[in-house]
């Protein structure tokens, strides 16, 4: 019972990504070969809302939902791992059409051929499992 609030949130995530066609492959194909404002206009407004909801979480010291304080780390400068990964991340979501989130909207909206995705995803994950301690961090 007390998953049910993330249940709740991960519906409506699903269905705001799904009505605002950020899920469409077709909107995906169009944003990698500049075709559309669409996608790009949905990535700034989710930067622009995370950017004023950090701030807001910093200055007023907000408390997450257990009441402990909420820690936000300063980000490094100057490491080629976020270039690395923020790379091949965008290699992968270009090829597929699809990032981490949408893979299982897609899934609940009937798009069996998305689990080879999902699959690929669960793989990726687990194989920088293994090799995650001889990267250079």
């Amino acid at each position: 019972m007390n998953y049910l609030k993330y249940i709740l949130v991960g519906f409506v995530f699903g269905i705001v990504l799904t009505k605002a066609e950020a899920v469409s492959w077709y909107r995906i194909y169009e944003m990698f070969q500049f075709q559309s404002f669409h996608m790009y206009g949905i990535i700034m407004t989710a930067i622009a809302t995370g950017l004023i909801g950090i701030q807001i979480i910093k200055r007023k010291q907000l408390k997450d939902i257990d009441g402990n304080p909420i820690n936000i780390q300063d980000k490094e400068k100057g490491n080629a791992r976020y270039w690395i990964g923020g790379t091949l991340f965008g290699l992968g979501w270009a090829m597929v059409g699809a990032c981490p989130g949408p893979i299982f909207i897609l899934l609940g909206s009937g798009f069996l051929s998305v689990g080879l995705i999902l699959i690929g995803a669960v793989f990726g994950t687990f194989l920088y499992g293994v090799v995650k301690d001889k990267l250079p961090h």
